[in-house]
């Protein structure tokens, strides 16, 4: 549905260029929520313009449904737009245009007739919950409100292609889950393809099936939210997935103290990561027979991500320096992914 070749966009100032994009490639299939994250400054924003062409990029093309809209002349990328809607984080409504009005707005634009919008808009106000505050104007909506009219706004042309610029960053936690809620309700009911992109992990975890994650203008990681999430490859994306996990060394334990290397009455910490299956496999039990070890836990969690489970475990193992590497191999031929975080006293 949606394929960047070797996309870059350099803004040019008397300052200094700014690479906000460099040989950007991605894929994105139809009909899948696709998530890109990155921290502020990392070209996320700039990537999302550069699929409706708010945001002309300095190199490299851009398609759509097998469409180049990068070679597209003004009045073709008009009408290609009409298939890409975007929902925006500040909302983007007209003040002066009741609710009903301002999802009308692009229909009007296209030169339907009143009774042909009536047809688009009422329908949509039903979906996004919205059709007994149609002449309401925004100043009496809540934020929450205001953005289920900038999502009925964004499908009025019944596009292929929903685009959401931060779409949560300005709702509370609350009403971000009804919004992430119902994105993924139209993603179901119309085969929508969903691009997100997001600061926030949480947001990734509930809603998308793929994720990349972008610095510095370079997409560094790329998969399905599940590989990402249980197995991600750069620290950028460790500290993201840190931020919903949580499964750090405890607080109690002083870095300098942590140490990579067996000594005399060291114990050993490790973090270990159960997937699909595995998470309800009694490893830790089967090991402490089997060694004659105590483990003590010091974090320990279950979660799922598109219905699959994962756990992640951090315990402390007490024994001889042969119990430990006994249990080190151990756990390495169980059904899960094992990380040795180092030893202390």
């Amino acid at each position: 549905m949606i394929k960047l070749v070797n996309v870059e966009k350099t803004y040019y100032s008397k300052a200094g260029d700014i690479h906000a994009l460099k040989a950007t490639n991605l894929e994105i299939n139809a009909g899948e929520v696709f998530g890109i994250i990155g921290l502020s400054g990392a070209g996320k924003s700039t990537l999302i313009r550069c699929l409706n062409m708010l945001e002309v990029p300095t190199g490299g093309k851009v398609f759509i449904d097998g469409e180049d809209i990068t070679s597209m002349s003004d009045s073709e990328l008009r009408k290609a737009r009409q298939n890409i809607g975007m929902i925006f984080q500040h909302f983007n409504l007209l003040a002066s245009r009741t609710v009903f009005d301002n999802v009308a707005f692009p229909l009007e634009i296209q030169g339907l007739s009143k009774e042909e919008i009536a047809k688009r808009v009422t329908p949509l106000l039903e979906l996004v919950q919205l059709e007994d505050r149609a002449n309401y104007y925004p100043s009496q909506l809540s934020g929450g409100q205001k953005q289920r009219v900038g999502i009925a706004r964004a499908l009025a042309s019944n596009p292929k292609v929903l685009l959401c610029d931060e779409a949560t960053s300005a709702l509370d936690p609350q009403t971000t889950q009804s919004i992430l809620t119902l994105l993924k309700d139209i993603n179901k009911r119309m085969n929508l393809t969903i691009v997100l992109i997001t600061h926030q992990m949480e947001v990734v975890k509930e809603i998308c099936d793929r994720v990349a994650v972008i610095e510095a203008g370079h997409i560094i990681e790329e998969g399905s939210v599940f590989t990402v999430f249980t197995n991600p490859q750069t620290e950028t994306t460790k500290e993201f997935v840190k931020t919903v996990s949580n499964a750090s060394l405890p607080a109690i334990f002083n870095p300098a103290d942590v140490k990579d290397h067996y000594f005399d009455g060291a114990k050993l910490i490790t973090k270990l990561h159960f997937l699909g299956n595995s998470a309800g496999d009694p490893v830790v039990s089967g090991m402490i027979r089997k060694y004659e070890v105590d483990v003590n836990i010091l974090y320990g969690n279950i979660d799922y991500l598109q219905e699959m489970p994962y756990g992640t475990l951090i315990i402390e193992i007490s024994g001889d320096k042969a119990a430990l590497e006994s249990s080190i191999a151990y756990l390495e031929t169980a059904h899960l992914r094992l990380e040795v975080m180092g030893y202390v006293s």
